[in-house]
């Protein structure tokens, strides 16, 4: 058991070496033409802005609440929860960063690479996508294993100490929810005020293609792809991966007892390394698959990719089962003081096909969140058919396809926690969650892969490369979508076993044994629980509705006052319909005098700003709601437990609603660019229904990037948040 302690960080640091490995390949490739460098480093260097002064507000934030931490730690913590909740908060922010640093290097050069041909093309991105997924699991495991070693030798490892050193470790899994949510809302913030300032004005007002040159906010639409789906993205799911395995090791403290120990001679500690060790083998199998990620020129990207995830997933089924069944005694009972002092008796098998249930679970989440958003598929031609009324339709549309499509994953979600429950108790529930997400190194590659993509499709419009070069990165792009929209998937489901893992974890930290919704103080806590996330996406979409303003107003003043932009979109009315080799000569010179004029610099500062300044309302939320209900005279600790019982049920019906509504909206618009067929008429882009699918984009563009994400995090924040307060409650 000591070896296995010991050998838990080398784990994490192999996944760092793959992302030195990784990032220096990607780094070497060939960038292109100079127009097509100087597109990518107006990108990297708007993200980066970006980041820092997010970074800046969010440092003032966690050396607060880390001092606060330091000084109320009572007998039951440590002053050192305040070291975890500052180690876990940078964790969270370096994920982002690494991520977010070899994104911008790999969009171009998937653009350059998409020149000869798509398989080089997928490579490249996959690849980019990969430094993402191995830095968040490398440093999630480096991180919690290096901070049991530490604890475990100051303060112990017995049954007596344990539940004291895991307490402490827990500050790391709120540092990292609160980078993750304000990472999560500020870069969907600023992602969706360029976007629909990009699609407002850009293509609905003044007719010119997405990602044109013209347009002022392209570029602070292509940075956003990076800081909202590859920054927080991967701060969102680092945040699941370390929540769930404390979550479980808090679960699995409850089992050091006598009856344990002896059983074939192991160790009581071994349920609360075995999360730890599953994330950790999850880490060589994550690498594993990524070899498998090969595609054949012409070939499908969409198989590629999913041979490489759900290959992983079967290696990782088999890794689990030797390392359950080498760790865990093959059975032992312990008398479960939740569920009113019953003696359960466990089994090392039990607790494997918990596992498994949880990483099934995830896969069929993942595919129904696909069938409800992918291109093709019924529920979204459904949007695309009603879109030919107008936007009003359309919109309904969204709105029905986005309720209906909670039903399965909710009841697949269910039906997980139940099956986990029968085979290994709360503990099975939380290690469900743990498998769900073991192998998270190539899931989160699979999804960083999708902005890449779609940044190379920005490059490659913007730097008006051949029509090939954009068809494939468009075929990049497409795939892209449904990957985003499967990762989605992963998070909303794992979220969901997560947030009751700490829910479980919390309730044994504040000893309580039940939790009684006739009791006026709990009923109170579960509808407040439940209003939250209502309270919270509302914040959300009206700090996306205010940047957007802002970012239309200056996108139609540039238009407007910017002669060299007013006179090139003259040009391209006149020649609507034309090629451009077809215009006039002096058409072409107006056309080309204007390439450069748009000030980029301006929308990329408006859309930060807001950004950073609407973030901390909605961010604050999670951190003040439970604070207030521990603590009010007549709440207590049974009433914060309603609360966690709320906001888990409403956040996640609302994260998948919102989350699945706005996919399907957005690959609806976009059938709209090869044509669809309405009533036996066939239409393209610029026509009336595109214009009303453009509109219900808009709408779905928060839902999906901003506050249906958001939530995920929001629910495990709060969680998370309750768990560091249960020793100081009474």
């Amino acid at each position: 058991m000591e070896n296995l302690v010991y050998s838990l960080p080398i784990f994490g640091i192999i996944g760092l070496l793959y992302v030195a490995w990784r990032s220096a390949w990607v780094a070497k490739q060939d960038v292109g033409s100079q127009k097509m460098a100087d597109i990518a480093a107006r990108i990297a260097e708007g993200a980066m802005a970006f980041l820092k002064a997010e970074y800046r507000v969010l440092a003032i934030f966690v050396v607060s609440v880390a001092i606060l931490l330091g000084v109320s730690a009572g007998d039951n913590s440590s002053p050192l929860v305040a070291v975890s909740f500052v180690l876990g908060a940078f964790c969270s922010a370096l994920a982002g960063f690494i991520g977010m640093r070899v994104a911008t290097k790999a969009n171009v050069r998937t653009t350059n690479a998409a020149r000869t041909g798509l398989s080089k093309a997928l490579e490249v991105a996959f690849i980019g996508g990969s430094v993402m997924g191995m830095g968040v699991v490398g440093l999630g495991v480096l991180g919690l294993g290096t901070l049991f070693i530490v604890y475990g030798n100051l303060f112990g490892t017995d049954a007596q100490n344990i539940q004291k050193v895991i307490t402490v470790i827990t500050g790391f899994s709120f540092g990292a929810s609160s980078i993750a949510l304000f990472a999560r809302v500020g870069g969907g913030i600023y992602t969706k005020a360029a976007d629909v300032g990009a699609d407002l004005v850009g293509k609905v007002e003044a007719g010119i293609p997405e990602d044109h040159p013209l347009n002022p906010a392209t570029i602070a639409d292509n940075v956003g792809d990076n800081v909202g789906d590859v920054a927080g993205m991967g701060a969102d799911l680092f945040e699941s991966y370390v929540g769930s395995i404390i979550g479980t090791m808090v679960l699995g403290a409850a089992f050091m007892s006598a009856d344990f120990v002896q059983a074939d001679g192991m160790n009581g500690l071994s349920a609360v390394l075995l999360p730890l060790a599953l994330a950790a083998v999850g880490i060589i199998v994550s690498i594993i698959g990524t070899f498998f990620v090969k595609v054949k020129e012409g070939g499908n990207p969409q198989s590629a990719l999913n041979i490489g995830e759900f290959g992983s997933s079967a290696i990782m089924i088999v890794a689990s089962y030797f390392i359950i069944t080498n760790i865990l005694p093959e059975k032992w009972t312990f008398v479960d003081a939740l569920y009113g002092g019953v003696t359960r008796e466990m089994t090392a098998m039990g607790v494997f096909w918990a596992t498994i249930i949880g990483l099934v679970a995830g896969v069929l989440v993942g595919l129904i969140t696909e069938y409800y958003t992918g291109m093709g598929k019924t529920p979204v031609k459904s949007i695309v058919n009603q879109s030919s009324t107008g936007a009003a339709t359309n919109i309904i549309a969204g709105l029905g396809v986005g309720m209906m499509s909670t039903a399965i994953p909710v009841l697949l979600i269910a039906f997980s926690i139940v099956a986990a429950f029968e085979a290994g108790g709360l503990y099975g529930i939380a290690i469900a969650a743990v498998g769900m997400l073991s192998n998270l190194g190539i899931q989160l590659a699979v999804d960083a892969y999708g902005p890449i993509s779609d940044n190379a499709g920005g490059i490659a419009e913007m730097s008006e490369l051949p029509k090939e070069v954009r068809g494939r990165t468009d075929k990049l792009d497409a795939v892209g979508n449904t990957t985003a929209a499967i990762g989605k998937g992963f998070a909303i489901a794992s979220a969901a076993l997560t947030a009751l893992a700490l829910f479980g974890a919390y309730m044994t930290s504040a000893g309580v044994g039940s939790i009684d919704i006739s009791k006026a103080n709990v009923m109170a806590g579960l509808l407040i629980g439940a209003m939250l996330p209502f309270v919270f996406s509302a914040l959300a979409m009206g700090a996306v509705g205010k940047a957007a303003m802002d970012m239309i107003q200056e996108v139609r003043r540039q238009f407007n006052n910017i002669p060299a932009l007013k006179n090139a979109l003259e040009v391209m009315r006149r020649n609507e319909g034309k090629e451009e080799h077809e215009w006039s000569a002096q058409d072409q010179e107006t056309f080309r005098l204007a390439d450069g004029k748009a000030e980029y610099g301006k929308c990329v500062e408006i859309s930060t700003n807001a950004a950073i300044k609407q973030m901390v309302v909605p961010g604050m939320l999670a951190v003040v709601a439970p604070v207030v209900i521990a603590f009010l005279p007549g709440m207590g600790k049974e009433a914060l437990g309603g609360l966690l019982a709320g906001v888990t049920v409403s956040g996640v019906l609302m994260a998948i609603f919102q989350s699945n509504a706005g996919g399907a909206w957005d690959n609806a618009k976009k059938s709209f660019e090869e044509g669809v067929e309405i009533n036996g008429k066939v239409y393209y882009k610029k026509s009336d229904p595109h214009k009303a699918a453009v509109v219900g984009d808009t709408v779905g563009d928060p839902f999906k990037d901003t506050s249906g994400p958001s939530l995920n995090i929001l629910l495990k924040l709060i969680s998370v948040v309750a768990l560091v307060l249960a020793p100081f409650i009474r």
